[in-house]
């Protein structure tokens, strides 16, 4: 690879680096997502039985903090603190509680959704992307081997051979950057799907539990 990056000019070398800053990316973030991922899943659970076992709604948030290792539920538990706060006066804090029950809830649901999905459009780009990034540095090295060839004035196998051989590899190069990409994506899409359908779930336990205490007026 480095012999081929020698060799290649200012277009080749481009792509090439930039096949190998996507592929760097796409690895960082998939060992971060992967670690996030597991830790959710893990901490979930037993956060949200921690907030269901506590004896009162003012133990129930610290005990499920400690336990969410992954900080995914807590957006959703300072909704129980935020939910009596009075900001002074705006629209924030004024018209039904359960109307400001239900916004609380959507942005908190909003925000650790966020916190789950981060890095799956970078994910989805590179997935993409890079086949069509390989593709352009094997067109514009194929492109270099004729134009090599027009000026030799003779066609002769060995100009042909290993320029387009070494413009080959770059679409090797494009799929071996978008495979791990699309892979990642589609079994980190699985997980957080089933972890924002436990925090959905447990945004609606948390609604109807609040919802007594402040009827609506």
């Amino acid at each position: 690879m480095l012999e081929l990056l020698a060799r290649a000019d200012e277009v080749g070398r481009g792509v090439a680096l930039a096949l190998l800053a996507m592929s760097v990316a796409s690895w960082v973030i998939i060992l971060w997502k992967g670690w996030l991922l597991q830790r959710a899943a893990g901490s979930l659970p037993l956060a949200v039985a921690a907030f269901w076992q506590s004896p009162d709604l003012e133990a129930a948030p610290r005990r499920a903090v400690a336990m969410d290792n992954a900080a995914v539920l807590g957006p959703l538990l300072d909704v129980v603190a935020g939910l009596d706060a009075e900001a002074g006066r705006s629209l924030g804090v004024s018209g039904d509680r359960h109307a400001r029950m239900t916004r609380l809830l959507r942005d908190a649901l909003a925000s650790s959704a966020q916190r789950l999905q981060a890095g799956q459009v970078w994910l989805a780009t590179v997935g993409a992307t890079a086949p069509f990034v390989g593709l352009l540095g094997t067109v514009w090295g194929i492109h270099q081997a004729l134009a090599a060839i027009g000026s030799e004035g003779s066609m002769r196998i060995e100009l042909v051979a290993g320029p387009v051989g070494e413009a080959l590899v770059m679409t090797a190069a494009g799929l071996a950057v978008a495979l791990p990409a699309v892979l990642a994506y589609n079994l980190m899409g699985r997980r957080i799907a089933r972890l924002e359908a436990d925090l959905e779930g447990f945004a609606h336990d948390l609604r109807e539990l609040l919802a007594p205490a402040g009827p609506a007026r």
